[in-house]
C-alpha cells in the first residue's frame, strides 16, 4: 500500500442541501490540516489558544464539514474529546456536567435556544434578586463593549457560576458557525458564560474554517477577517445594488486558496457553476468593514424581492424574531407577488402551556391555545417589540403569522443535520 500523502482524499463531505440536492466535496488531508492550523493561528498568543489540556464535546453531525474541521483541530492539538450520548436534544445537558468541556462549539439555532431559556429564567426573578442580576448583566455588557472583557471577579462567582454550570463549569472558549447569529445574543451569552465566543464562517467547499473573529474584539455581529488558508474578494451583484467599489464594499464573497476544493464529485456542471475566474463563488453576500472584518448579510439565494421591489434578507430577520421567548423556531417567507412577508413559527410548548394555565378559563394543551386570537395577539406584540428594538423597517415586519406545534426537524425533512432550514422543502 502506498504511503498517504497530503493531497490524498481524506473524506467526501456533502453540502447541507438547504437550496437543492447535496453535492459531494472531496476534502484532502492537507485541506483539513491547513484549516486546523489557520484557526489556531488566529488564537495564538491569547488565553483562548487551544492545547492538549483542553477538552471538547463532539455532538454535531460527524458527516458535516464544521464538525470535521473541529475534530481536525482536536487531533492537531492533542485535545481530549468526549462523544455525546446520542440525543443532543435530551441528553446533552447530562453529558456536559459529566465531561466538563473547556471548548464548546455550536450552531446559532442551539445558542438562540440557550439564550431564550436564560432570558425566561431572568424574567422570573423578582425583587432584590432581579435588581442585582440586571445590574450584573448591565455592568458586564458595558465592560465587554468598551474593553472586550468578559470576566468579573465578583459577579462571575456570585451570580454567573450557575450559568457556567449549564455547560459543565469549565468552558473557556465557544465558537458559533454555519449561520448568522444576532450580536445581542452573542454579547449576552459572553457575559453569562464569562468566556469569549468566536464567530466563524466557512463552507464545505473551503474545508469549513475560512473566517473567525479576533479575541477581545469589542464589536459582535461580524465574522472577523479571512484566515491564513484563504484569500477573498467581492463580486458585484448589480441587480441588488451591491458593488465592491461602494463604501463600504458589498458583494458576493469569493474565495481562493489551498483549502478551496477543486470540484464536486462526479458533477462537472455544478463545479463549473461554482467558480468564476478561478475563484469559488460562496453565494453569500458580505460587507467589508473599515477594519477589514466582514459582515455576512445573507445567502444570495435566500434573499427574495417583494412586489415593491424591496429585497428581504430572511436570515437577518429570523435572528431577530427567534429571540422571542414564545418561539422555538422561525421561518420568514415572502415572494415577488406580495408586498409583505409572513412568519411561520414553532411555539415553545412550556411557555404556551404556562400562558394557557393562567387564563380565567384555563385551556388544555398547546393545540387548544393555538386556536385562540388572544395568544396570537400576545406573540405578535412581542415580535413587534423585537422589530422596533432592532430598528426593522415596515416591510421587515410580518403581516401574516402561522403558529405551529410540530417542530421543524431532520425527521420531517425540514432541517439539515446541522439544524439549518431546508428552505426549498419548507
Amino acid at each position: 500500500m502506498a504511503d498517504v500523502v497530503a493531497d490524498d482524499c481524506c473524506t467526501f463531505s456533502y453540502t447541507s442541501g438547504t437550496t437543492g440536492d447535496p453535492k459531494g466535496v472531496k476534502l484532502t488531508h492537507k485541506m483539513l490540516v491547513q484549516c486546523a492550523a489557520a484557526v489556531n493561528s488566529r488564537l495564538a498568543g491569547t488565553n483562548s489558544e487551544l492545547c492538549e489540556k483542553d477538552t471538547y464535546v463532539s455532538y454535531l453531525p460527524a458527516a458535516h464539514s464544521f464538525e470535521q474541521a473541529l475534530f481536525g483541530i482536536v487531533l492537531a492539538f492533542g485535545m481530549r474529546c468526549g462523544f455525546y450520548s446520542g440525543d443532543p436534544q435530551k441528553l446533552l445537558k447530562e453529558d456536559l456536567p459529566a465531561l466538563k468541556p473547556t471548548f464548546f462549539p455550536s450552531v446559532p439555532r442551539i445558542f438562540n435556544r440557550v439564550y431564550g431559556v436564560l432570558q425566561e429564567k431572568i424574567k422570573e426573578a423578582s425583587g432584590c434578586k432581579a435588581f442585582i442580576l440586571q445590574k450584573a448583566i448591565s455592568d458586564k455588557l458595558a465592560a465587554l463593549r468598551t474593553t472586550g472583557t468578559v470576566e468579573h471577579c465578583c459577579y462571575d462567582k456570585v451570580i454567573f457560576s450557575a450559568f457556567k454550570a449549564f455547560l459543565g463549569g469549565r468552558v473557556r472558549l465557544m465558537i458559533t458557525g454555519s449561520a448568522p447569529i444576532s450580536p445581542d445574543v452573542l454579547d449576552f451569552l459572553k457575559v453569562c458564560f464569562a468566556c469569549p465566543i468566536a464567530e466563524g464562517y466557512g463552507m464545505t467547499e473551503t474545508s469549513a474554517g475560512s473566517f473567525t473573529t479576533m479575541m477581545g474584539d469589542t464589536v459582535s455581529g461580524h465574522v472577523g477577517g479571512p484566515l491564513a488558508n484563504v484569500k477573498i474578494r467581492l463580486r458585484d451583484i448589480p441587480e441588488m445594488g451591491y458593488y465592491g467599489s461602494a463604501n463600504p464594499p458589498k458583494g458576493e464573497i469569493c474565495l481562493w486558496g489551498p483549502s478551496v476544493m477543486t470540484g464536486y464529485f462526479k458533477n462537472p456542471q455544478k463545479t463549473e457553476e461554482a467558480f468564476h475566474d478561478g475563484w469559488l463563488l460562496s453565494g453569500d453576500v458580505g460587507v467589508i468593514n473599515a477594519n477589514g472584518s466582514v459582515n455576512i448579510i445573507d445567502r444570495a439565494k435566500n434573499i427574495f424581492k417583494l412586489s415593491f421591489g424591496e429585497y428581504i434578507a430572511p436570515e437577518k430577520l429570523e435572528n431577530v424574531y427567534i429571540q422571542s421567548g414564545w418561539l422555538d423556531q422561525v421561518w420568514i417567507y415572502g415572494d415577488s407577488l406580495r408586498d409583505f412577508i409572513c412568519i411561520i413559527a414553532v411555539v415553545s410548548p412550556p411557555k404556551v402551556k404556562k400562558w394557557a394555565a393562567s387564563l380565567d378559563k384555563p385551556l388544555e394543551g398547546v393545540s387548544e391555545a393555538l386556536k385562540t386570537k388572544a395568544l396570537k395577539d400576545e406573540i405578535y406584540a412581542d415580535l413587534m417589540a423585537l422589530a422596533t428594538a432592532s430598528k426593522l423597517n415596515s416591510l421587515e415586519k410580518p403581516k401574516n403569522m402561522l403558529l405551529l406545534e410540530e417542530p421543524f426537524s431532520v425527521e420531517n425533512d425540514l432541517l439539515t443535520p446541522t439544524m439549518k432550514l431546508k428552505r426549498n422543502v419548507a
